[in-house]
Order: structure tokens, then sequence, then C-alpha cells
């Protein structure tokens, strides 16, 4: 397979510096008897198959993402990010991007994205590939800082982690998030390793991307930057060095670009606030209501059992994780003669800087902390600790440890129990919604009127009016009335409640409507399985008949 070096370390741009020693042997960057960082001879054959076996989960990791994204419509948010790109103009699509809580990334790829096809799995191709880019980039660095089997660990949590899954097969921001964050770690290591440059600004370009995408990048710059400066501070050029450090300085530079003309405007919103007091409440520490270290160690819970979509197996992963950090911190084991690479004390501080920033954001009130995707930026320091941690089982060999992992891994996506707003696939298929623009198209009379929520406003907007039909721009109207075609919508603010109460309803003017007109009720948002029964919050407004299509959509006449 591509000769003595193996398909991927042929690839690797720090090739002849990270794979020293003799062929056939695999190199690490720490030798403790007995731990995950040994060295240990590897036969070449041997080599391969781990490699093909690697190449097996990126291709099954990739499938699960596609056939997700191919069968499910799109859920509100995603209907939004393209409702925003699908403007006139670059100009109106950035403008549009500052309505949002992120940066413009996202918004102005779909901008141009969006020219190749408006279908949901053309959409979200973007999102899927750097999704799969990011579980592979963690895994190229995995091999640099541990042995192979631990790398594919890591690989195998990445790829088939649920709440990573359905995050790649959407359109939002997180996916590339993780891939220049993932990218920005693999090249920044591999610029010490080299002592180059040149990486050390393609680890920077990749870094100034990820703060475009996603304002929690802020997590992993800063977790970078303490790491480098330990990795820095053993051995490195000065032409590396001031590379950095133009490089942080470059950063400072974007984060204020950022702070200058969009987190400021959201600061003067009140959206952060919003969404501190309500929905993320649970997320943001209130020291009137929350005990400081219960408040730490249940929402360090709560994201494993958000990254596994388990609370069982996420517990497990979380003792993995903490067996895994540990056995780093025990001494500070380096390769001989070769400072140039990580100890494993370095490793350890990377993974456990980034839980230690994010818990003081939480705790000062600027960015949330528990099992939501807000925290997805942890993940692939969370996989790799427990993929460290997991390799010091000494309770069967690694095929026996491969056999339980796999049966973990697809017990949570057989059977999962997620935290957070979540549709089941079952409920997100495209045919249910298919059913249900049909029956409005068929069943409800023209001239009515369309009552939603603003996640039923999204739907609306793409599936039926073929144009935006709910507000997005501050200040908000209480109510928003729209042409869609046959019929009109009325939605209300973004920051209403999931379904209306009687008084809402009887609040609504509806001077559009004609005597034949009916007014019909929509939904297909985030109704999940913990909320009460819809439909009889429904009869409270007087709603006939409820049609469900699935479990998150419904229509019925008031």
């Amino acid at each position: 397979m591509h000769g003595k070096a193996g398909p991927f370390r042929r690839w690797s741009p720090c090739l002849h510096t990270a794979a020293s020693g003799p062929p056939g042997k695999e190199p690490s960057f720490s030798h403790t008897p007995g731990s995950d960082f040994e060295s240990k001879p590897i036969v070449r054959g041997h080599q391969e198959s781990l490699d093909l076996i690697a190449i097996l989960l990126v291709l099954a990791g990739f499938l699960l993402r596609l056939v997700l994204a191919w069968f499910t419509f799109l859920n509100p948010d995603e209907i939004l990010h393209y409702l925003l790109s699908d403007q006139t103009s670059l100009a109106l699509a950035y403008k549009a991007s500052l309505t949002t809580a992120h940066p413009p990334l996202l918004i102005v790829l779909l901008y141009y994205w969006r020219m190749l096809g408006r279908s949901e799995w053309i959409l979200r191709l973007p999102s899927l590939l750097a999704g799969t880019g990011f579980c592979w980039m963690m895994f190229i660095w995995l091999k640099k800082v541990a042995s192979r089997w631990t790398a594919l660990t890591g690989l195998a949590l990445l790829l088939f982690s649920p709440s990573l899954i359905h995050l790649s097969a959407e359109i939002r921001q997180y996916s590339f998030l993780l891939f220049f964050s993932a990218s920005a770690l693999y090249f920044l290591e591999c610029a010490l390793l080299k002592d180059s440059a040149r990486l050390m600004l393609l680890s920077f370009v990749a870094l100034y991307l990820s703060l475009l995408s996603h304002y929690s990048a802020l997590i992993s710059a800063l977790t970078l930057a303490i790491y480098g400066l330990f990795r820095m501070y053993r051995a490195t050029s000065a032409r590396v060095a001031i590379s950095w450090m133009f490089g942080q300085l470059v950063a400072l530079a974007v984060c204020g670009f950022l702070y200058a003309t969009h987190i400021s405007r959201l600061k003067a919103s009140g959206l952060p606030h919003e969404i501190a007091d309500t929905w993320l409440s649970n997320s943001i520490y209130h020291p009137s209501r929350d005990h400081l270290v219960i408040f730490v160690f249940r929402n360090t819970i709560r994201l494993f059992h958000f990254l596994f979509s388990q609370g069982a197996i996420g517990a497990m992963g979380l003792l993995c994780f903490v067996i895994g950090v540990a056995g780093l911190w025990i001494g500070d084991h380096r390769s001989p003669g070769a400072p140039e690479k990580p100890s494993s004390r370095q490793i350890g501080l990377l993974l456990m800087v980034p839980f230690i920033v994010n818990w003081i954001l939480a705790l000062a009130g600027p960015y949330p902390y528990g099992g939501t995707r807000h925290n997805v930026i942890l993940a692939g320091f969370a996989m790799s600790g427990i993929a460290i941690g997991f390799s010091r089982w000494r309770g069967g060999g690694k095929w026996i440890k491969a056999f339980v992992l796999g049966l973990a891994l697809l017990a949570c996506n057989l059977f999962p129990n997620p935290t957070g707003p979540y549709i089941q696939p079952k409920n997100q298929s495209k045919r249910l919604l298919e059913q249900s623009m049909q029956f409005v198209r068929q069943q409800v009379p023209r001239g009515s009127i369309l009552l939603t929520d603003n996640g039923g406003g999204l739907s609306l907007s793409y599936y039926l009016c073929r144009k935006r039909v709910v507000q997005y721009e501050h200040p908000f109207m209480p109510f928003f009335q729209s042409d869609c075609g046959d019929f009109r919508v009325i939605t209300p603010a973004p920051n209403f409640e999931a379904l209306p109460d009687r008084a809402t309803v009887e609040s609504i003017s509806f001077p559009q409507a004609s005597p034949a007109g009916e007014i019909w009720f929509f939904q297909a948002g985030w109704i999940i399985d913990k909320e009460h029964n819809p439909q009889m919050l429904l009869q409270r407004i007087g709603c006939k008949d409820p049609r469900n299509f699935g479990h998150n959509i419904l229509i019925c006449q008031l």
C-alpha cells in the first residue's frame, strides 16, 4: 500500500521528523513502559492492516452522515442558515449573517454553494465533508502523540458519536469549527516537530477560519496558545517563535474585528442574555441557584452524555477520560534524544485546558457549559482523552477492546437518549414533511391563514412558500404576515414560545382573511418527547382534528 511508509505517512507534511526511527517501528513521543505511549515494533503488514481499518472506518462514518443528510428534512435552524445566505449579493448575505449569534463564514460559504442546488443533501454536503475531515485530522494528530491503536480508537469514537454524526449532517457552523480547529492543532504539531515557520503559519490560517466559523473557537485558540508556549519552551528556532508570535497578533486582530462588527451588536440587542436566561439557563452558572462544584460536576457528566447520547456510556467515557489524563500527568516522560517532541504531561495539559477555559467562561457567564452542541469544541479533546484512557484497560487484548468499543457505539446509535432539542431520524424523514405539504396544498382551502411558530415558519419558507416568511431583523414585530402562494402566513417573533396560548391567538388581527378562508395551525419544529403532549396544548386554543406526521409535524384547524 503506497510503499514502505504506508498511505497516511506519505501524506503527512511532517513525515521525516515524526516518523524517525528504523522502518517498521512506530514513532511515539513518550516511553512509559506498559503505557499507551510505549514504542513497540510493528510488523509492516500489520501496520498496513491498521491503515486499511482506518480507511474503512472513515468510509463507514461518511456514509452514515450521507444517508442522514439524504433522507431527512431540514430542521428550522438549518433553514434559517440557508435563508440568510439566499440573497442577491454577497454584501447582503454578510449583512444578514450579522443577525445571528455566529460569525459569517458559513453564510458566506452557503451564498456561493447554494448555486449548485438547493436540495437538502447538496446544502449539507460541505458540513458533511468538514465533519468527516475533522475526525481524520484528529486521527492523524493522535498517531503522532499515541499508538496507532489509540488513534484508531479515537477515530472510531469521533466517527460514530451520535451527536457528531447529526451535527455533521446538518447545515451548521460546528463541523467547520471542528475541522479547522483540528487542522490548527495538527499543523501546530507538525510545525514544532519540523521546526517549520511555513507550517506554523498554515496552522494559524486554520485557526483564523475556525474563529470565523464559531465563537467557541476562542476556547481552542487559547488552548493552542498555552500548549504552543509549553512546547516551544523546550526547543524551537527563532523564526518559528517569531511566526508564532505574529500569528497570535493576527488572531487578536481577527477577534477585534469580530467584536467591533458583530459581537458588540449582539450585546446591544440583548440576544446573549435572552439565550442564557431561557433554554441554555442550566449551562450558565447562577451563584444564587447553583453550587460551584456541583455545577461543574453535573454539567461535565451532561457533556459526556451529549457526546454519546447515552447517560451510562457517557459516564464510562468520562471515567476513561479521567484515567487517560491522570496517566499522562504521572511523571513527565519524553522520547530520549527528541526534545522537540511533546511529553506526556504536555499532552495531558492540552486535553485539560479547554475544559478549564470553558468552566471559567460558564462560571463568569459569557459562554455555556453543559450537554448541548455549543460545547462540541471539546469533543476532539474529550474523545482523545477517552481513547488514551481506554487503551490502559488491561482486561483483554486489542480485539476484545475493539469489540467492546463497537458494542458501546452501536448501543449509542441504536438506543439514543440525547440531551437537549432532538428530532429522531424517523420523525425527520423527508417523506413526512412532503406528506404534510401535500395535505396543506390539497386539504387547506385557498385563502386560508397558516398560523405557525417561528420554527414552523422556517419550514414553510423552504418547503411551501419558496420565500422567507419569518423575521430575523431587530427590532422584531410581535407578528409577521406574509403571502405564501394561495395562503397567508402569520409568524410570531423568534423569542415567542413554541406553541401559542389562547390569549395569543385572540390577540392576532386577521384583516387579510377572506370570508371563506380558515385559520390553520402548522408546527414542524423542536417538539421533543420530554415536552407536554402538543395536542393537549392545542386543544386549549380550539384546535380541531389535529393531523400528525410523525412526532414533530402537526397541522390542525383553529
